[in-house]
C-alpha cells in the first residue's frame, strides 16, 4: 500500500499517486465486470444463467409495460438427461447440455437470449415475438435438436426438447411468465 500524505508539497508525487490510483481504478473496473459476467454466466454451458436470464426477463418485461411490444418465453426442458447420464455418464450428459446450448443459440435471433436455468431446463427470451413467431420458433427448435446426428466417443445419442410458450402480459413478473411457460412445457410432455 502507499501512503502519500494529502498535505505533501511534492507535485511529482502527488501526479505519481495520481497515475496510481487511476490504474487502481481501471483495474478494479475490469475486476467487478469480470465479477459481472461470472455472476450471469453459466459455467457449463455458453448461456446466460438463471440470475442473467432473470435480470433479461425483467428488462424485457419493462419494455412490453412501457411499449406494448409482444413479447414471449419458451421454457426448454432436454429429454431424459438422467437416462443420458445413466447411459453415457456425466461427460455425455454434460456433452447433450452443450448440444443442446449451441442448438438453441443457432435456432435463435443474436438479440434473443438463451439461458441454461438449471439442470436439464433452458430458457429462451424472445423479444418482439408475437404468438405466431413463438410457436414457429419453438417448433423449429424442437426439430433442430431431435433431427441432428449427435455423436458421443462415437455412438449415436438420441436428444430431444419439450418447449413451452408462454406470451408476455400486463402485470407480469418474471415468476409468473416462468410459472406459465413451466406449466405449458409440461402440458407440451404430457401429450407427447
Amino acid at each position: 500500500m502507499h501512503d502519500v500524505s494529502l498535505e505533501t508539497s511534492d507535485p511529482a508525487a502527488m501526479l505519481e499517486e495520481i497515475v496510481r490510483l487511476r490504474g487502481e481504478v481501471v483495474r478494479l473496473e475490469s475486476k467487478v465486470e469480470e465479477l459481472d459476467r461470472l455472476a450471469h454466466r453459466d459455467p457449463l454451458v455458453p448461456l446466460a444463467n438463471r440470475r442473467g436470464m432473470l435480470r433479461e426477463l425483467e428488462t424485457m418485461i419493462a419494455r412490453h409495460d412501457r411499449h406494448g411490444s409482444p413479447a414471449a418465453v419458451l421454457f426448454v426442458d432436454l429429454d431424459d438427461l438422467k437416462v443420458l447420464n445413466d447411459s453415457f455418464g456425466h461427460g455425455g450428459g454434460d456433452a447433450a447440455l452443450m448440444q443442446v446450448a449451441n442448438k438453441l443459440l443457432e435456432g435463435t435471433r443474436a438479440n434473443d437470449c438463451v439461458a441454461r436455468l438449471g439442470g436439464d431446463e433452458f430458457c429462451v427470451l424472445l423479444d418482439h415475438a408475437d404468438e405466431a413467431s413463438a410457436l414457429e420458433t419453438a417448433e423449429r427448435l424442437v426439430d433442430r435438436i431431435a433431427s441432428e446426428d449427435f455423436l458421443f466417443e462415437g455412438l449415436p445419442m438420441p436428444l430431444s426438447v419439450a418447449i413451452g410458450v408462454t406470451l408476455i402480459q400486463p402485470g407480469d413478473t418474471p415468476a409468473t411468465v416462468l410459472a406459465r411457460a413451466d406449466k405449458a412445457m409440461y402440458r407440451v410432455k404430457a401429450a407427447a
